[in-house]
């Protein structure tokens, strides 16, 4: 039975016999961040982000008709031109819980090759950029044979497939500000897909820039599905997402009136709260680095010594976004240079802006 049967669309044409499909999907960073889900991959709390614009997942999508319907999933998956059958369970799952939605799966051979800008399992929202990249070819395959889809029932639908297969891949498909989960200060929001912020941001944010320091290339010691599992009986949980749902409203109203100092102030908080929650599980853990608190540190001293606006977030890794205007690029990134470079690993950091979300390329 589905949960959402307006997302089952009927067929009405003849399938495509075969075809190739090339999508690209942005990264996104969560100013208000989601940590703990329910079932099927929905929030405990709203989340608000940023999408990027040079993390980012290209995915082509290769589809050739078979002469009738497979038993099961039939697809070979590449990752920057290498095969991947670690790879291969994550996009099982994921074709199993589309399934009810893209009924034409099993008729059809699969051939996924796909590449990152940046290092896999390190913090930077991988899955978020690789799931979106994959339902938005998807879709683009459901546009071949429901060529009356809307484009606002595609963008819909491509953020409530990509939930499935990531959470916080709803996010990706627009920007450059987006809101995934159920919140009264949001009108239009939902659990089940993620929406543009329904509001003019002010234009301190345009073309907001993240410089994305990486601290740490390697695996996480603890993935994000199992940090968002020990939410679940966590003595903080019911505290913190009555948080997130006020930093929700508090960041709508900052990120309109264009409000630094509270935008620094919630931001900052809400990364440090999130790995809080890490630290205060059961079990417990630490993703933070040590320098991550080094770079942390700086940020507060060189803000305080320059009035800068210049603040960081964090994602479940111990790589840190530095998110600042535009109007300072220069400087922020001869701060970088002179004291941030030597606390990354092998001197690596990206720099990235906000950006549009995904499309076909």
């Amino acid at each position: 039975m589905k949960d959402f049967p307006e997302f089952t669309l009927p067929i009405v044409s003849e399938l495509p016999e075969e075809g190739f499909i090339t999508c690209t999907s942005p990264s996104n960073i969560a100013l208000v961040k989601y940590w703990g889900k329910r079932p099927v991959q929905l929030p405990e709390n709203a989340s608000i982000s940023f999408t990027l614009t040079n993390c980012n997942t290209t995915t082509s999508l290769t589809y050739k008709k078979l002469d009738s319907t497979a038993g099961d999933f039939n697809f070979e998956l590449f990752f920057e031109g290498k095969p991947k059958p670690d790879f291969k369970p994550k996009i099982q799952s994921f074709f199993e819980r589309i399934e009810a939605y893209l009924p034409f799966l099993k008729q059809y051979v699969f051939t996924i090759e796909t590449s990152n800008t940046f290092p896999h399992s390190s913090g930077i929202a991988s899955s978020a950029s690789g799931m979106s990249a994959m339902a938005y070819c998807l879709m683009e395959l459901e546009r071949k044979i429901n060529s009356g889809i809307s484009d606002t029932e595609f963008i819909k639908k491509t953020s409530f497939l990509a939930r499935l297969g990531s959470g916080s891949a709803c996010r990706s498909i627009q920007g450059p500000v987006t809101i995934w989960g159920a919140n009264d200060a949001i009108e239009g929001s939902s659990d089940a897909f993620a929406i543009k912020f329904p509001f003019d941001t002010h234009q301190n944010f345009d073309n907001y820039q993240d410089t994305i320091l990486l601290i740490d290339k390697g695996e996480k010691q603890v993935s994000s599905t199992i940090g968002h599992e020990l939410m679940h009986g966590h003595p903080f949980a019911a505290k913190r997402f009555e948080q997130a749902s006020d930093n929700i409203s508090r960041l709508t109203g900052i990120l309109i009136s264009g409000d630094l100092d509270a935008f620094i102030e919630v931001v900052e908080s809400e990364a440090l709260t999130l790995h809080a929650m890490m630290m205060t599980s059961l079990p417990y853990f630490m993703l933070m680095k040590p320098n991550t608190l080094s770079v942390i540190n700086n940020i507060w001293q060189y803000r305080r010594e320059t009035g800068s606006k210049l603040c960081f977030t964090l994602d479940a890794g111990a790589n840190v976004h530095l998110l600042y205007p535009e109007s300072e690029k220069n400087e922020v990134l001869q701060f970088i240079t002179s004291e941030l470079v030597v606390y990354c690993q092998n001197g690596q950091y990206i720099c990235d802006k906000i950006g549009w979300g995904a499309k076909k390329v």
